[in-house]
């Protein structure tokens, strides 16, 4: 695997204004802030967090789907190189043929009134990637049987299938134009559990097979440690920690990632009812905390928490924490 990164980010945030009085600021939902990570060429890279994080926003801020209110998204391939703060329209034509996205739910993500065939085709004529139907063809044809799909299920409406056969589909479609970079939101979170290891096992064998590079949102730990080779973990729309996915699971420095790991389901009994329990919510992105931002849920914070907000730091190869306290915590034992 190239250690030369595919997409990189640098202090990316991602605001939305929201309707105001007539007096005084208006009020910001502040869903990514201040964001730096390198995505490796050919990697599995995972992000994690629980719901309201600004997992979603990130992601769809790297596809140019949301507004970029600072920073900066570098795309380089090899073969074309764009900042996407300034990139124009006909090379965001271009890079919508480069980078794709995989929806979480494969029920409202397909059109009841299309074929298959149809679905998969759409993107190769909206970005005039094939001259012919012949050609066309062809490339759906080639897709759909990576995809584990065959001819037969080509010339079927979505309502006959299953939710794992019309994930199946949504990947075929997201994969049709060749994509470089793909972008997997909760991609089996609406899955049933027998079904989720078939769907993550085909994005694992196509990963490899065409050399893709995966941003894989999840909330599922679980699932990131089965698939991922990096994970960066979000929190309030930054990071608090990123590591290669063994020494995250092994040796989680930020104490909002070892409650994470902590609240996995374990079918060891002795292991069951230590999950160590959040207190209280995710604060509103519209008025987060001073200092840290998981200062108002932390069972360790002090004062330098509350005022000081840490950034990332190197703990170890590859590895970074955005915390004031975890060179000590880690000398200690934590309570469960």
């Amino acid at each position: 695997m190239s250690e030369k990164p595919l997409i990189s980010t640098r202090d990316l945030s991602v605001h939305y204004p929201l309707r105001g009085g007539l007096i005084g600021p208006k009020p910001v939902v502040r869903a990514v802030e201040s964001v730096s990570v390198d995505i490796t060429r050919g990697s599995f890279f995972g992000l994690v967090g629980e719901s309201g994080s600004g997992k979603t926003t990130f992601g769809r801020a790297l596809l140019r789907a949301a507004p970029i209110t600072r920073g900066s998204i570098k795309y380089d391939d090899g073969e074309v190189n764009y900042d996407l703060t300034t990139i124009d329209d006909k090379q965001l034509k271009d890079y919508r043929s480069r980078a794709q996205l995989i929806f979480q739910d494969p029920y409202a993500a397909l059109s009841p009134r299309m074929t298959v065939r149809d679905i998969i085709a759409e993107p190769l004529q909206v970005m005039g990637l094939t001259k012919t139907r012949e050609e066309t063809d062809a490339r759906v044809r080639e897709i759909a049987a990576k995809c584990r799909l065959n001819l037969e299920h080509l010339r079927r409406f979505p309502h006959a299938f299953s939710g794992g056969q019309r994930q199946r589909i949504s990947i075929a479609r997201a994969l049709v134009s060749a994509p470089q970079f793909v972008v997997a939101d909760e991609s089996v979170a609406a899955l049933d559990v027998s079904i989720q290891a078939d769907v993550l096992n085909l994005l694992k064998s196509i990963q490899q097979e065409m050399g893709l590079t995966f941003l894989f949102i999840s909330h599922d730990l679980s699932v990131v440690a089965h698939i991922c080779d990096h994970v960066a973990v979000m929190y309030l729309g930054r990071l608090v920690e990123t590591a290669p996915t063994r020494e995250l699971f092994a040796a989680p420095r930020h104490p909002y990632t070892k409650a994470l790991l902590s609240a996995i389901p374990s079918l060891d009994p002795d292991a069951r009812g230590t999950a160590q329990k959040l207190e209280g919510e995710i604060p509103s992105p519209t008025n987060p905390p001073p200092g840290c931002k998981f200062n108002t849920r932390c069972p360790f914070a002090i004062d330098i928490c509350r005022k000081d907000e840490p950034k990332l730091e190197s703990s170890g190869s590859e590895h970074n924490v955005a915390c004031h306290r975890w060179r000590e915590l880690a000398e200690t034992e934590v309570p469960a």
